[in-house]
């Protein structure tokens, strides 16, 4: 048997007045999901459990299996892991954003989460730069993916309260600003990185393009080392995950599962959807459980647009559940399901039970007559219930 996880990161929504009261995922056109809903297993799992931040980083921890009371230390070690970054037992890591601050009836709002949706290569030339700038080297800089990338603090503080810039959208952000233990230098820092960026010809390049420029990080997410124990050791399957964004690859990493990089996968509506898809079917030659992770839904939804969430939702359904279905044998078991959901109405994550979808090629069952969405009907799992379910079920 092999195992394939489709997950839509964020594709859970509110019913929306724009579409007659429907979600996105109602509205999609997605005939591969419905007929998987249809004939399937289907029911919905509780991601983020109480008195945990809504976030990918619990949520995806969930997916695979891993209790976050037990295993969750911060999201940002997550992704340093992905990232290959050595931390200390007393090292913190930090999620470093590239954001642009706006002033609104002078208040400074937190214009965009993604810095105008910068590019991994112009977003290099950033970190780059606050790496040789900044004096103290108890701070070093990593690059990642878009606008996400680390900052690691030597022997740092960690237990501060910081917000995620996607949350505070249009806000004010002098109230969200990091608050206690080394809440000071942190600030200190992003106020730092204003005077590097202003007038950076990054910049100049891009207002010149209509984009908005990068005008300072923003860093939150904090938290030390993680570890797990391995997937293989507890469930006997050989790994591997299609990814783009650096927390899903640190999740896989700390799993023990293989994380090839994929030419063209963005995390953006724009990745290549049909590159993730060939990866999987490659990756399924020679391992036994595969997830393909696809962000472009909760890139949509933090940005409110209705119309990019829903051909997000089409084109994971046509350029990637079609083909693997399509490709793979009959001996094969696929799920798909949302890690939370991300309501365009909200433009952040809001933590609930997410529909899930399990079928067998080639197997009918009697599922959810409606196909996938949030109407899915059935048992609430939690994240190790719903993975026990997807590999040890058998009639």
């Amino acid at each position: 048997m092999k195992y394939v996880v489709i997950i839509g990161d964020g594709m859970a929504d509110f019913p929306i007045d724009e579409l007659q009261g429907k979600t996105p995922l109602m509205v999609a056109k997605k005939p591969y999901m419905d007929m998987m809903a249809k004939e399937g297993i289907c029911g919905k799992v509780n991601t983020i459990p109480d008195g945990f931040p809504p976030g990918s980083d619990v949520a995806g921890m969930s997916l695979f299996g891993y209790d976050p009371a037990r295993f969750y230390t911060g999201r940002a070690p997550i992704e340093a892991y992905g990232m290959g970054i050595e931390m200390g037992e007393r090292d913190v890591a930090f999620r470093c954003n590239m954001v642009n601050i706006g002033f609104s009836h002078g208040e400074a709002i937190m214009e965009d989460y993604s810095g105008g949706q910068i590019s991994t290569e112009e977003a290099r030339v950033f970190i780059e730069l606050l790496n040789k700038k900044t004096d103290n080297k108890k701070f070093e800089f990593f690059p990642g993916v878009g606008y996400r990338h680390i900052m690691i603090w030597r022997d740092g503080q960690w237990e501060m309260t910081t917000t995620p810039p996607h949350d505070i959208t249009k806000k004010n952000i002098a109230e969200y600003l990091p608050k206690g233990k080394g809440a000071d230098t942190l600030i200190e820092i992003m106020e730092f990185s204003k005077g590097l960026f202003k007038d950076h010809p990054v910049n100049i390049k891009r207002l010149a393009s209509n984009k908005l420029p990068v005008n300072s990080i923003w860093l939150w997410g904090q938290g030390k080392k993680a570890s797990f124990p391995l997937f293989y050791d507890r469930f006997r399957l050989k790994g591997a995950t299609v990814a783009a964004v650096d927390l899903i690859k640190g999740i896989s990493s700390l799993a023990g599962f293989d994380r090839p990089f994929v030419k063209g996968a963005t995390g953006y509506i724009d990745t290549d959807y049909k590159a993730k898809a060939e990866k999987a079917l490659e990756l399924l030659e020679d391992h036994d459980i595969v997830y393909i992770h696809i962000e472009a839904p909760d890139e949509a939804s933090h940005s409110g647009n209705i119309k990019e969430k829903i051909m997000a939702i089409e084109n994971i359904d046509s350029k990637i559940v079609g083909p693997l279905y399509e490709n793979l044998s009959r001996d094969t078991r696929f799920m798909v399901v949302t890690d939370h959901a991300t309501p365009i109405s909200m433009k952040t994550h809001f933590a609930c039970p997410v529909p899930f979808a399990i079928y067998d090629k080639g197997r009918s069952r009697n599922g959810f007559s409606g196909g996938f969405s949030e109407a899915i009907e059935g048992d609430i799992l939690d994240g190790e219930g719903l993975i026990r379910l997807f590999i040890e079920y058998r009639d």
